[in-house]
């Protein structure tokens, strides 16, 4: 078995199919970032997306299976770094609700990950408070707008509107206007629009794919809209973006 890490380690990773069962002598929590995959921790099964995490606690058995498109940040630390209170919490859990402030620190050390940005000691100041907000807080009823995100998330080559994922959701358009503004102080026009150019980004770093297909799988209708989009929100074209990243970024199939 390897080595407990002696700093705590983060890494971006996408499963594709059934990984195998492993175990390991350090603490692991997964976080969606994207899509969604299922894990068997111990003989409990459970779904993990975006607004669900899972605390995998030392020397346990696991399993996880990637069934679609899906990226999760993966935290490893070791178990004598957490908390005796939240380890125990988080274990008997083990499938955990993601609380708006573990969404926020989730969505920043994601950022940090693609920009290859984050350090040792910026690990140190941020799992604390990981630890905190997913440990501590008292679990709350998860939004009806957290699963709206998700599905969006997973097809954003469909022609969404407000209205429709205000159908989605079960609610009425000024309803969900209401809650996009309450819970991410933005719009779902606006919120839609970042969501689309942040997988572009993505692809267009660690891929080989055509700039016109992933402008059509991220939702736009053809690469001059892409092109338009980025040059208006980023000041950059695809093509240069894509140059400007390789350099830096490895490519993925």
């Amino acid at each position: 078995m390897a080595a407990i890490p002696a700093h705590p380690d983060l890494s971006l990773r996408s499963y594709d199919g059934d990984t195998g069962t492993d175990r390991h002598d350090w603490a692991q929590l997964v976080l969606p970032v994207r899509g969604s995959l299922t894990l068997d921790i111990a003989g409990r099964e459970g779904r993990l997306d975006v607004a669900r995490a899972a605390y995998v606690h030392p020397g346990a058995w696991h399993t996880t299976i990637g069934d679609r498109p899906n990226h999760s940040l993966v935290l490893d630390v070791a178990g004598a770094d957490i908390p005796d209170g939240i380890a125990d919490r988080l274990a008997s859990q083990g499938f955990v609700p993601m609380a708006p402030a573990a969404t926020a620190l989730v969505d920043y050390m994601r950022l940090m990950v693609e920009d290859r940005a984050q350090g040792e000691a910026q690990l140190v100041r941020w799992v604390p408070l990981l630890l905190d907000a997913l440990g501590r807080e008292r679990p709350r009823p998860l939004s009806r707008l957290q699963a709206t995100l998700a599905s969006v998330e997973d097809s954003l080559a469909h022609p969404w509107t407000a209205a429709l994922m205000a159908r989605r959701a079960n609610l009425s358009t000024s309803r969900l206007h209401e809650l996009f503004r309450a819970e991410l102080g933005t719009s779902p026009r606006a919120w839609l629009a970042e969501r689309r150019l942040a997988r572009v980004r993505e692809w267009l770093a660690r891929s080989d794919r055509p700039i016109a297909a992933i402008a059509t799988d991220a939702g736009y209708a053809d690469q001059s809209a892409l092109t338009r989009a980025m040059r208006d929100a980023m000041d950059i074209t695809p093509a240069a973006y894509r140059r400007q990243q390789r350099e830096t970024t490895p490519t993925i199939p």
